[in-house]
């Protein structure tokens, strides 16, 4: 079998070299680096408008899902110069993110065996402010009903609340839903208002959610995590592949999904991007919203107990 060393790509006015194109990155599914690569170009118009001006962790396994894997915050320095990149404030200093603003760039980094992206919930010209309230819902066990339960009555509250929201598949175990914001709150008034969401879920359904971070605490009740809520805090980016069997991605659903019999946290995968390309259920995504009304709103039900 004759194996390639390596295919030029041509996209966005730069030349992308793909090395070793037919390194297996799942050795179980037979899936190529260059399969990756496709994958990506093919979602990267609906992937972009969620990664631009977003700093990015990295997620690489440069030896396949089988071999080590590493987080990258700061930026190679090997990465040519035409990729955007963000320096922003940390405790001792500075980090420098990439920023993926293009296909180019998208594919750049799928050579680099980055399998999965990480985003920030707030833009590189306005850090401290986020435009994404996110509620991952993270069951204890493999009983995917208890998550469709734990989005239905989130939307309920969020209704309640007047904040439009939408959904999706984190591509490993339970949803994502994400709220957007007009980035006037700071991350730490968001998380705040997001504890205090997720602690009157709790108070509604005691029996089947929790907001206790430690585990031996949660029993079998699905956690309602809001730890993503906060200043370099990252979750996954829609479309993102992420290294587990089959390579599964994150993919938006439409509310209606819930009712899919077939719907898991890894219905789609790289393989089947055609079907997950065929409608775009946020193609009339909710505009960002203020959290002040909201507030108040939720302080009023608190106060109907």
């Amino acid at each position: 079998m004759t194996t390639t060393t390596s295919r030029s790509i041509r996209v966005g006015g730069h030349t992308v070299e793909i090395s070793r194109p037919d390194k297996v990155l799942f050795p179980q599914d037979g899936i190529t680096k260059g399969d990756l690569v496709d994958y990506y170009r093919t979602v990267s118009r609906r992937m972009l408008p969620h990664l631009r001006d977003r700093p990015l962790m990295l997620e690489r396994h440069p030896d396949g899902v089988d071999g080590p894997a590493f987080m990258q915050k700061e930026v190679s320095e090997h990465f040519p110069d035409w990729i955007h990149r963000a320096e922003l404030p940390k405790e001792d200093g500075t980090v420098t993110y990439t920023v993926c603003d293009d296909t180019a760039t998208l594919v750049y980094l799928a050579n680099q065996a980055c399998l999965t992206l990480h985003r920030f919930l707030s833009r590189a010209d306005r850090p401290d402010h986020p435009d994404r309230l996110v509620f991952d819902l993270d069951p204890h066990g493999d009983d995917f009903t208890r998550v469709r339960d734990a989005a239905r009555w989130t939307r309920e509250l969020l209704d309640e609340l007047e904040l439009p929201a939408t959904l999706m598949t984190t591509g490993s175990r339970g949803l994502h839903v994400t709220v957007p914001l007009d980035r006037r709150a700071s991350f730490d008034e968001v998380r705040a208002f997001a504890g205090d969401v997720a602690g009157f879920l709790a108070a509604r359904h005691p029996d089947q959610l929790t907001t206790q971070a430690r585990k031996q605490a949660r029993g079998d009740r699905l956690y309602l995590d809001i730890q993503r809520n906060g200043y370099a805090q990252t979750a996954v980016v829609p479309y993102a592949v992420r290294a587990l069997p089959g390579a599964p991605v994150a993919a938006p659903l439409a509310w209606e999904d819930l009712d899919a019999p077939d719907l898991t946290a890894r219905r789609w995968t790289v393989s089947t991007v055609d079907e997950l390309l065929k409608d775009d259920p946020w193609h009339d995504a909710p505009r960002g919203r203020s959290l002040n009304a909201a507030r108040k709103r939720l302080a009023a039900l608190g106060d109907g107990k």
